[in-house]
């Protein structure tokens, strides 16, 4: 799933590729993938495009005050094009969920693959009319998400860490991938609860979360929308690493699965070298 620093390069590259273009057209290859009626779709044709924007995971073009608003969901990405296809997309069977095209000739298409469609796009005259983007948490990328302010938002909730670094009604833009990195960074369990953290913990939390994002934003400031999913895959130490070495401590990386995801870590700077049982309710091996 495209994260905090893979959507803020999608946004840094279409906040560049689109400055002084406007919309030619919408046009919808999936009857499920637009969430709302008014205004139409059909309410984008023309206007210019005046701005680019995140909200944690989703990306917002500001079109003269209306606003298409899409979320990429677990499976889905942007694909570019210097010159859109002639042929309108419609309704199928492909990955492609939505195209846009613009004033030069170039466009992009919502693409989504597998059976499950979870991706998401909105037209909306303000984007706080989208529930996903109304219920966000603070923004981790912001000067005023401070090391207190950090502590205040995690203090106030519940149940394992893992689990809350991935809640966006807590923070917004952090998903499984970054949560894995930022808690190996910290050297703290995925399944540490967040009552069993003092301040120690938490300032290695937050100083964590802020390095590993800074330095992946970095990593994708620049890239066209093609390279972000790989730039993504270099920058990870442990998750989706598997069986690889963890690069701190040579330990090997495990996982544990769920049904329908996976996390990883490494015991050696994570658990104290106690391996976690691999299922939902784990605890640390006796």
């Amino acid at each position: 799933m495209p994260e905090l620093p893979e959507v803020t390069g999608l946004v840094d590259f279409l906040t560049h590729r689109l400055d002084g273009l406007a919309v030619d057209s919408l046009e919808l290859a999936s009857i499920t993938v637009l969430k709302t009626y008014d205004p139409p779709p059909q309410a984008l044709a023309g206007l210019p495009v005046d701005a680019v924007r995140r909200h944690g995971k989703f990306v917002d073009l500001d079109c003269d005050g209306t606003h298409l608003v899409f979320h990429l969901a677990k499976a889905g990405w942007l694909r570019w094009y210097e010159e859109a296809p002639a042929a309108t997309a419609r309704p199928g069977k492909g990955p492609i969920a939505l195209r846009v095209r613009f004033s030069d000739g170039s466009g992009f298409d919502l693409t989504e693959a597998g059976t499950r469609k979870s991706l998401a796009a909105y037209v909306v005259s303000d984007p706080a009319q989208v529930p996903g983007v109304a219920a966000l948490g603070p923004d981790p990328m912001t000067t005023d998400f401070t090391r207190d302010r950090f502590g205040e938002v995690v203090r106030a909730q519940k149940g394992q860490i893992k689990g809350v670094l991935r809640d966006q009604r807590v923070i917004a833009g952090i998903g499984n991938a970054y949560s894995d990195e930022i808690l190996h960074a910290a050297r703290l369990s995925p399944f540490a609860l967040v009552s069993s953290l003092d301040d120690d913990d938490l300032d290695l939390l937050y100083d964590a979360m802020r390095h590993v994002l800074v330095e992946a934003v970095e990593a994708a400031s620049g890239k066209p929308a093609a390279e972000l999913k790989d730039a993504k895959r270099a920058g990870m130490r442990v998750h989706g690493r598997t069986g690889e070495t963890c690069p701190v401590c040579g330990d090997v990386v495990r996982e544990v699965s769920f049904a329908d995801r996976s996390l990883q870590y490494c015991a050696t700077c994570q658990t104290g070298g106690k391996p976690l049982a691999d299922r939902r309710s784990s605890k640390f091996l006796k």
